[in-house]
């Protein structure tokens, strides 16, 4: 019955088309084709309207930086900044206008991804994005049952055991990739950096644009994409299965911190995913790509913790490898001019004149040193003009040529050399200020000028048994919280009523740690609370220091005789007041830990690339069908 109703249902279909006359038809295609002519033309006028005003934009950008450089007056300038700011994010909303949704890049996903310094994940519109992955690869692609279930890639690990990656997860580091390559390029995009030939045109397909390669090759963008696709997964995983290797097959835990900031993560991604309508799982699968749920995301994010957990170890039991006496004592012969120091009175002129000038003045025991660095310092630089008077600012013992070099004194530069007529041939660089400084022939009282640089000899090269120290301090700035975030103005700059008040507050804080357990762990607490330094999450804590590596007071402080353990004190540098805390010695001298750095850093790069080398992967061709390849790009 049911059959006999479809075949009339047919042929009733059948004879209204035979009525319908070739006339009809026509007509009825004219129209649908002049429906879309009108469609894409306002489409095609909507594209040129958007160009027009981006090119309009980047104009007035370029023109404003033009007149922020030139502006000589702050509160000027500020305003400049404003306008900038302001056309920056009209010019940002006419990139991301197609892309419908933005979605913030989680901390823990930032230190996975290779050469991305962003925190936006730029996403695709929603609809054209699941439109053409239905096109693409079919309905049961767009429910990611086959990313979810076929292989991407196998790795064969140094044992020979073989692990397969899905294709969810080649399109999960696909996203990450892709997505911060395009939010990175606009960053310097709005700041008018040329980026040359790794510039990328994210409104054309990939497979049309080409760049170079490692090699010096000429690849497509889509293949360079795919290669730095296929490394991530390659090294976030080969750490994760020597992880799992190490724990007798078994994960590891992720830290209570890794978990808290997985929730964290996850809990705003619903929360936005909830305003937009979803759910957390269509929203990522949107976003990231297809195949890529909460619990894919979940996964790789415990993935890429327990990876880099175990590389930090990794790494760390390499650096912390231990030598003989027999192992230092040749490195040393070997590394003599590296590792011995010198003992100096140093100060940088403003110009070769009055270096001159200086050396002249000089007295032979160098007793007017300091006089005469206040003196021949910028008249406008006020807090140098004080701050020279203490010899401890011009005075610089145990100093090795690469601490020399690493302070940009003149004298340590490399000469000039006379172009090579083979312009391919290399030459090592000669220091002949360096060689004069750490001759054996140098005597105290040597003085020599190089440039706009002034060095007096007060101790030859020589061989040093200082250790290395460790220490705590807690930074307080002059300035305000808003200065500092701004970070336009310096320490330097803060007035004498807001440097008042930074020593008083650091008064104030030495003075609750010592009414306290007066212990390390007490005093990190108090750094993690007061201290706007970048370690202050550390507890302010800085590891094996060595001779010069800080500003001159700090390391003066650091490295006096007297100091014992438990020692605490308040020093000023030109970023502020810092409260200290000396925890110990190290267990090594300066040169024999130096030594034992270079001599595991080697050793520890060949063990690194030996393991990496030893792991393989390779695609799966079925697989690689339904790996994502664009995104944006309507195929």
């Amino acid at each position: 019955m049911a059959k006999d109703e479809i075949n009339k249902e047919g042929k009733e279909t059948l004879t209204k088309e035979e009525k319908t006359t070739t006339a009809e038809k026509k007509t009825a295609e004219e129209k649908k084709a002049e429906k879309e002519a009108k469609k894409a033309a306002k489409l095609e006028a909507k594209k040129e309207k958007a160009e027009a005003k981006k090119a309009e934009l980047r104009e007035q950008l370029d023109d404003l930086k033009k007149q922020i450089l030139e502006e000589k007056d702050e509160k000027a300038k500020d305003a400049l900044r404003k306008q900038r700011d302001d056309i920056a994010e009209q010019l940002d909303a006419i990139k991301k206008s197609k892309d419908g949704m933005t979605i913030p890049m989680a901390p823990l996903m930032k230190k996975r991804i290779t050469a991305c310094i962003c925190v936006v994940l730029v996403i695709a519109l929603l609809v054209t994005y699941v439109a053409t992955g239905a096109v693409r690869h079919g309905l049961l692609s767009y429910f990611g049952v086959p990313q979810s279930t076929i292989t991407a890639c196998t790795i064969t690990d140094a044992d020979g055991e073989k692990h397969s990656v899905k294709v969810s997860t080649y399109n999960y580091y696909f996203a990450l990739y892709y997505n911060n390559l395009r939010s990175q390029q606009e960053q310097y995009s709005q700041y008018g950096v040329d980026l040359g030939d790794d510039q990328v045109d994210f409104e054309d397909k990939l497979k049309n644009q080409t760049t170079t390669n490692d090699d010096g090759d000429t690849i497509t963008w889509a293949q360079k994409v795919h290669d730095e696709v296929i490394d991530n997964i390659k090294n976030t995983y080969l750490y994760y299965y020597e992880a799992v290797k190490a724990n007798d097959g078994k994960e590891p835990e992720i830290t209570k911190d890794q978990k808290k900031e997985l929730k964290e993560t996850i809990s705003s991604y619903k929360e936005t995913a909830n305003s937009k309508g979803f759910t957390v799982s269509g929203y990522l699968t949107a976003a990231l790509g297809k195949g890529v749920d909460l619990n894919v995301f979940k996964r790789e994010a415990r993935v890429s913790y327990i990876s880099e957990n175990y590389k930090e170890e990794y790494q760390e039991k390499l650096n912390n490898k231990e030598y003989s006496n027999n192992d230092y004592n040749d490195y040393y012969k070997e590394h003599k001019s590296e590792l011995q120091v010198v003992d100096v009175r140093y100060f940088e002129c403003d110009s070769e004149d009055d270096a001159k000038a200086f050396v002249k003045a000089l007295d032979s025991d160098a007793s007017n040193f300091s006089e005469l660095a206040v003196k021949y310092t910028s008249k406008d630089n006020k807090f140098d003009k004080t701050a020279n008077a203490d010899p401890v600012e011009t005075t610089y013992k145990e100093i090795t040529r690469s601490t020399f070099q690493s302070v940009g004194a003149a004298i340590a530069q490399a000469d000039e050399e006379e172009e090579s007529k083979d312009s391919e041939e290399e030459h090592e660089h000669t220091y002949s200020g360096l060689d004069w400084i750490y001759s054996s022939k140098r005597k105290t009282g040597d003085v020599k000028q190089v440039s706009t640089s002034v060095v007096y000899i007060l101790k030859k090269a020589y061989k040093s048994d200082t250790k290395t120290v460790n220490v705590r301090h807690i930074l307080i700035s002059p300035l305000s919280k808003e200065d500092q975030e701004a970070g336009e103005k310096k320490a330097t700059d803060a007035t004498a009523k807001e440097w008042a008040a930074a020593e008083k507050k650091a008064k104030k804080i030495l003075a609750e740690y010592k009414k306290g357990d007066k212990t390390a762990e007490a005093f990190g607490k108090l750094a993690k609370k007061n201290s706007t330094d970048s370690n202050a999450d550390d507890g302010g804590l800085y590891e094996n220091i060595t001779p010069n590596q800080m500003v001159p007071t700090f390391n003066a402080w650091c490295f006096d005789s007297s100091r014992k353990e438990g020692d605490t004190g308040i020093v000023k540098t030109e970023y502020g007041y810092h409260i200290m805390y000396f925890e110990s010695y190290g267990e090594l001298p300066v040169w024999k830990y130096t030594a034992q750095q270079a001599m595991a850093s080697d050793e520890g790069t060949k063990a690194q690339e030996k393991l990496e080398k030893s792991y393989k992967i390779k695609e799966n061709w079925l697989g690689s069908r339904f790996f994502e390849v664009d995104t944006d790009i309507d195929y």
